[in-house]
């Protein structure tokens, strides 16, 4: 019983050590490992999946007929910036313009395996001043990796 007791304690102390010194198991070390391997911000894939899921929305929910004809300006503002514990995402961020000519920031992330039911990869998007439901809200920043999250609408909108 006293073998047991000083097992336990020390299972307890090395695992009290590992987790105070900040030791991460990075996500491709898992018993279910990640390959970090994810589609580019400019994948004809990805914008095709965020212009298509916006514009059944628009149609369905908002009775809008709101569609997004194009991307431009489109760049990364962070691959894993959450850290390599997490799950492999890509952050981007880029302008589109809809069918009257305005444009509009539109920040999305990709994440690996979150696709339908977990094959492939997932994309989450938001577009600012067009997130009606407020799922994403303040100003789509929910979606932004945790380093940019509070930079604000004003730094996105004076790029984009």
């Amino acid at each position: 019983m006293k073998r047991i007791f000083v097992c336990l304690a020390a299972l307890f102390a090395f695992a009290a050590s590992a987790y105070a010194a900040g030791i991460i198991v990075p996500a491709e070390e898992r018993h279910s490992p990640y390959t970090g391997v994810l589609p580019a911000c400019d994948d004809s894939g990805v914008l095709s999946t965020i212009s298509d899921r916006f514009a059944q929305k628009e149609g369905e929910f908002w009775n809008s007929s709101i569609r997004l004809a194009g991307f431009d300006r489109v760049r990364e503002i962070g691959y894993r910036a959450n850290g390599v514990a997490y799950i492999p995402r890509r952050y981007c961020v880029a302008r589109s313009v809809d069918g009257d000519g305005k444009f509009r920031p539109v920040i999305y992330n990709i994440g690996e395996d979150l696709g339908m039911i977990g094959w492939g990869y997932g994309v989450e998007w938001c577009v600012i001043g067009l997130d009606r439901n407020h799922a994403y809200e303040p100003s789509c920043s929910v979606l932004r990796p945790f380093a940019t999250r509070y930079l604000g609408e004003a730094t996105i909108r004076a790029r984009y």
